[in-house]
């Protein structure tokens, strides 16, 4: 296998921090990986190492370091996992709120419609049934809503997504939104079946990881979890 790789981004307090081929991380190594990853939470990432997945939308790379160091640092003293992520999150919560970004975004919360507006970016599926695909501002509902928000979502697993909505975070390239939809579908259907998260997140994992490596297998994939949505 090549190796995962792109460039250098940046070198502090020991640890390099690079840039690297996400696709191909969750294609042969480990579909679980997100936005970024560390040594705690990936045997595979050396221990002086931090990996941030190329972005098509930049500008999160900060948050992501800050919060893998503290991660790091607490895991390292022994702190237990649990808590260690909760540090971690009101650390990275703090940063978010404090940036321009999220100061000139000047949400109204208690309009839904306001945060819609700004959040939804493109339509990607309207399927003859009732559900409606949207690729999403990902950084907008990371910093409003829930930080851990990545790849994609539904609204059997966040309150915050609107009924029969799926989202895609627009930070996904287009060679894998079809691979995320599909755990998204699948996930989505097992809980309005009963599933809960763990089990039904579990399963879409598998199915997901199947078809990257069985690409001719995703359309038609797609297709049946299509059809058990929209029952």
């Amino acid at each position: 296998m090549k190796k995962p790789y792109l460039k250098k981004y940046a070198g502090l307090k020991g640890f390099t921090v690079w840039i690297v081929d996400g696709k191909y991380i969750r294609s042969n190594l480990d579909e679980e990986f997100t936005n970024c990853g560390q040594h705690y939470g990936f045997r595979f990432i050396p221990k002086n190492e931090f990996w941030i997945d190329r972005e098509r939308a930049s500008g999160e790379e900060k948050y992501y370091i800050d919060s893998m160091l503290s991660m790091n640092y607490l895991k390292s003293k022994g702190v237990s996992q649990d808590k260690a992520v909760k540090i971690s999150d009101a650390l990275e919560i703090k940063e978010r709120r404090k940036s321009k970004f999220f100061n000139n975004l000047k949400l109204n919360k208690k309009k839904s419609s306001d945060v819609l507006h700004k959040i939804h970016l493109k339509l990607l599926y309207m399927y003859p049934g009732k559900i409606k695909v949207w690729m999403v501002n990902g950084e907008i509902v990371r910093d409003i809503y829930f930080i851990d928000f990545t790849e994609g979502g539904h609204d059997k697993l966040y309150k915050f997504i609107p009924k029969n909505e799926i989202w895609i975070d627009n930070d996904i390239s287009d060679s894998e939104i079809n691979f995320i939809l599909l755990h998204e579908l699948h996930e989505r259907y097992l809980m309005s079946r009963g599933w809960n998260y763990e089990r039904a997140h579990k399963d879409s994992s598998s199915i997901e990881y199947y078809c990257r490596n069985h690409p001719r297998k995703l359309n038609a994939c797609l297709r049946e979890e299509i059809r058990k949505n929209d029952l």
